[in-house]
């Protein structure tokens, strides 16, 4: 099994930045690519970001591409996505999410090709 925690989430205005990050625990060594997603409320689950191991592939959802920056510290176990101009929009609880091994080196933005979640982090950006 692998525990994803998140932190970093809260309130800012319009324009700010915030830096989400993802602990991750257990049996890291299953894993590879790693994800975030958000959901608003009333709203389905979106994809916001995902990168393989080595950091060298990221895929990004056009709704954050050139703001959101997503990476990862793999002597840490931690995955982080750097959020800058933030958008009213962008307010949802973000969840990050890890893809066993044996789905491959692909960041996909496939939610049900991940196997483990975290609990999530609340971020609300106000007008």
């Amino acid at each position: 099994q692998v525990q994803l925690v998140e932190s970093g989430g809260g309130l800012v205005q319009a324009g700010g930045s915030l830096r989400l990050s993802c602990a991750a625990s257990g049996r890291t060594f299953s894993t590879n690519v790693m994800g975030w997603f958000r959901r608003a409320p009333g709203k389905e689950r979106e994809f916001v970001a995902a990168i393989n191991w080595s950091g060298g592939r990221t895929n990004y959802a056009d709704s954050v591409k050139g703001r959101f920056t997503i990476s990862r510290d793999n002597t840490k176990n931690t995955l982080y996505l750097q959020m800058n101009s933030l958008k009213p929009e962008d307010t949802a609880v973000y969840h990050c999410a890890a893809a066993l091994l044996s789905r491959g080196n692909s960041p996909t933005s496939v939610g049900g090709s991940y196997d483990y979640w975290g609990q999530g982090t609340q971020v609300t950006v106000s007008s």
